[in-house]
């Protein structure tokens, strides 16, 4: 059975399921499938870029981040900008007085990111993320997880299934595939962007 978008991603589940009467809840099994993957995988194709102009001590983050990769300003002197705590931050606004400047470090607080110094000026920066695995829907009927690694979305939704069926014999064997097709997807992500680095560290400036 071919698995190459949401519709067939649904249809093979009720199958391995041999359930006719799940219609309604597949859906919530492949979201929960989706939040997992958000939490356990790191593929570079997950890595986006937003560009913005920064002119307040806080900037709202994009709705789909999920980690911070780097964060810099890219007019004038470009540089990247240095992560810290927000107790580390609180230190230096109280040792400078509170001064606003060209922003130089930065910390998350909540679903925004908090500068320091608070910029004196309209500043370009990029932030460099990984974002959230664009859902599956009847709209968007794939994505690059269900186009390289239809297996983890099969596996992953059948382990989501198994407590709503009171199912817990083919919980184990369900979650140990997803496992493995998750771990292997990493390693060849991992793979692809160390490729030719040796056992250098691989820095990017801007």
């Amino acid at each position: 059975m071919s698995i190459t978008t949401y519709a067939e991603l649904k249809t093979a589940i009720a199958s391995w399921l041999n359930r006719d009467d799940l219609t309604s809840v597949i859906p919530d099994f492949i979201a929960l499938t989706e939040a997992a993957l958000n939490r356990d995988l790191r593929h570079l194709q997950m890595i986006d870029r937003d560009d913005a102009t920064i002119d307040t001590r806080f900037i709202q983050l994009p709705g789909d981040h999920l980690e911070t990769v780097r964060f810099g300003i890219t007019s004038g002197d470009t540089h990247r900008l240095e992560l810290v705590s927000l107790d580390a931050m609180l230190t230096q606004r109280e040792k400078s007085g509170n001064t606003s400047g060209r922003p130089k470090q930065y910390a998350h607080i909540g679903n925004q990111i908090e500068l320091y110094p608070t910029p004196d000026a309209a500043y370009s920066a990029q932030l460099t993320y990984y974002a959230k695995i664009p859902a599956l829907s009847d709209s968007n009927t794939s994505n690059f997880v269900l186009a390289d690694a239809p297996d983890i979305y099969l596996y992953g939704a059948l382990m989501q299934a198994a407590p709503y069926l009171l199912d817990d014999a083919r919980l184990q064997v369900w979650g140990s595939m997803y496992a493995a097709g998750l771990a292997s997807m990493q390693t060849s992500s991992d793979n692809t962007r160390n490729a030719g680095s040796g056992l250098r560290m691989r820095v990017t400036s801007f």
